[in-house]
């Protein structure tokens, strides 16, 4: 016969892995394929069966999208997961015109139960703007650097001689939106830690997104 002692061990350890059992068995949480060229890295997931589908983004023809909550796809340009952020492309404005191409939708608009929201570190302008906006604390003057995006940048071209403004998208603003509306301003687009005084064609464009990490 076993000793007693020998014997309560062996019953330790088999309550053990049977608790352990379904930890052993459960298949882990990976990181998606890429789409195309572009990594798609843990908790992005771009299928039911990878990454965590609260971080859901869209492999379209081999390039990765973000959907926005008004149905809108906005490309990504870049991802960062050490800081939990990813780069959108901002909407096209189009041509001959200053309507952004999102303006139908209102903008860019983020679900706000989503883990993502729009980052301190994007540099908004706002373009073809009612002078209702000169009532908010914008730099509206002719000095603001929307003056040059309409001047030497030809997507702006359509833009000269409406009103346009610009500002730091902080966190004391909406960290969901970047809203449009026929009758408040009709065309935007944003740069990514824009430093003041550097050239524009140094600029960097993107609307720079940051994600809470997974609980």
């Amino acid at each position: 016969m076993y000793p007693w002692n020998w014997i309560k061990l062996m019953m330790i350890i088999l309550l053990l892995m049977a608790g352990l059992s379904p930890l052993i068995n459960a298949s882990p949480l990976s990181a998606c394929s890429n789409c195309g060229d572009f990594g798609v890295p843990y908790p992005l997931s771009t299928n039911d069966d990878c990454g965590d589908k609260r971080y859901k983004l869209y492999c379209n023809n081999d390039s990765l999208e973000f959907l926005s909550r008004t149905g809108t796809y906005y490309k990504i340009l870049k991802i960062d997961p050490s800081a939990n952020k990813l780069v959108i492309k901002p909407p096209i404005i189009l041509k001959n015109t200053c309507y952004s191409s999102d303006l139908t939708g209102g903008g860019l608009q983020l679900d706000e139960s989503s883990p993502f929201n729009i980052s301190t570190l994007n540099t908004v302008m706002l373009l073809n703007c009612s002078h209702n906006i000169l009532q908010s604390p914008l730099n509206c003057s002719s000095n603001s650097i929307c003056r040059q995006f309409e001047e030497k940048v030809e997507e702006g071209s359509g833009c000269m001689g409406t009103l346009c403004c610009h500002f730091l998208k902080d966190s004391a603003m909406n960290s969901h939106k970047i809203r449009l509306k026929v009758g408040s301003c009709t065309a935007y687009t944003s740069l990514v830690d824009f430093k003041p005084n550097e050239s524009f064609k140094t600029w960097n464009y993107g609307i720079e997104l940051q994600w809470l990490p997974p609980n």
